[in-house]
């Protein structure tokens, strides 16, 4: 039987309070959007396509890209999107999983906070600036700690809304771990909140994914009380 999963969208103060959690369930996929011919282009052909495209927005805004300061920039913005800041989108940059046996026979949780990562917002491509929170509980295996960063920069990097990535990496987590009892929770700065639109600088944005024995109200004060404690 498949095991309750719970995701929850919070604002968040200055501390994680189980009582600030309110139930919100999604309705969207999980998937990031991909066209099925997403993977036919080589990162060398995706970055001659994107620079050209560039170089036609620098020109439309009125640039000079003769200036030995901008003539550069379509090259660098090319491979800067297809090589960092959305190198997530490419399944081959997604990070190998390897377990060990849990030889100490650890039965609590692990957590690992404050992971932080920089994403783009999907609808207007300004960055999302935040901080991740993971914990598991081991069915058996255990996961090197690096590894749990690079799930979250691998989902991290690629267009993003927050409620999905919160998701994506639980998910990743709970089939690697080949256990549901993943908790996961981000805080995050928006900057198309804060940079435009609104232009408000002192919001931020939490949400949450909580499976298995995280469900239970004692497992999940426990985290939250980890996510607090300085």
């Amino acid at each position: 039987m498949k095991q309750k999963e719970t995701s929850l969208n919070i604002p968040l103060n200055n501390d994680f309070n189980l009582d600030d959690f309110a139930e919100d369930h999604f309705g969207t996929s999980y998937d990031t959007p991909l066209r099925p011919d997403a993977f036919e282009l080589d990162d060398k052909q995706k970055i001659e396509i994107i620079e050209s495209h560039f170089r036609e927005i620098m020109t439309t805004l009125g640039l000079d890209l003769t200036d030995d300061s901008l003539k550069g920039t379509p090259a660098r913005v090319a491979k800067m999107y297809v090589k960092e800041i959305f190198s997530g989108l490419n399944p081959a940059n997604k990070p190998v999983a390897r377990l060990f046996e849990n030889k100490y026979n650890y039965q609590e949780m692990l957590v690992e906070k404050d992971i932080t990562f920089y994403s783009n917002c999907e609808h207007h491509f300004v960055p999302i600036i935040g901080k991740a929170h993971v914990a598991y509980i081991s069915s058996g295996k255990v996961i090197g700690l690096s590894k749990i960063n690079r799930i979250v920069q691998y989902f991290a990097k690629r267009p993003q809304v927050q409620e999905r990535l919160t998701v994506q990496i639980a998910n990743e987590l709970k089939k690697a771990l080949k256990t549901e009892d993943v908790g996961v929770v981000i805080d995050a700065t928006h900057l198309c909140v804060s940079s435009r639109g609104i232009g408000d600088t002192n919001s931020s944005t939490g949400t949450a994914n909580f499976s298995g024995r995280f469900n239970e109200e004692k497992v999940r004060s426990e985290f939250l009380n980890y996510i607090n404690a300085r």
